[in-house]
């Protein structure tokens, strides 16, 4: 089933890397959707794809050296229809 998740994640997630292992493991899972920093700390992201798969991006993101997420606000949002790309901003 496909789904769409919306995530603001706090914790050193800024300069070490997030961004990177987001991409490549979107990408290597055939998942959609946008990283990028926010000026508090945060990141922002959209997930979109099989929501078996979400899950396993977000661990493989996870397992950075240096990556340590400390909260996650993840909310379900409308599929973007056409959407064939991860993009970071």
């Amino acid at each position: 089933m496909t789904v769409r998740r919306h995530y603001y994640i706090s914790g050193s997630v800024q300069g070490v890397g997030f961004r990177y292992r987001a991409y490549h493991a979107a990408r290597g899972l055939g998942l959609t959707g946008f990283v990028k920093n926010l000026y508090d700390g945060r990141v922002e992201m959209e997930i979109q794809g099989d929501q078996e798969l979400i899950p396993r991006m977000l661990a493989e993101i996870n397992s950075g050296h240096f990556i340590y997420i400390e909260d996650v606000d993840v909310s379900q949002i409308p599929i973007v229809e056409d959407e064939s790309d991860f993009v970071v901003g």
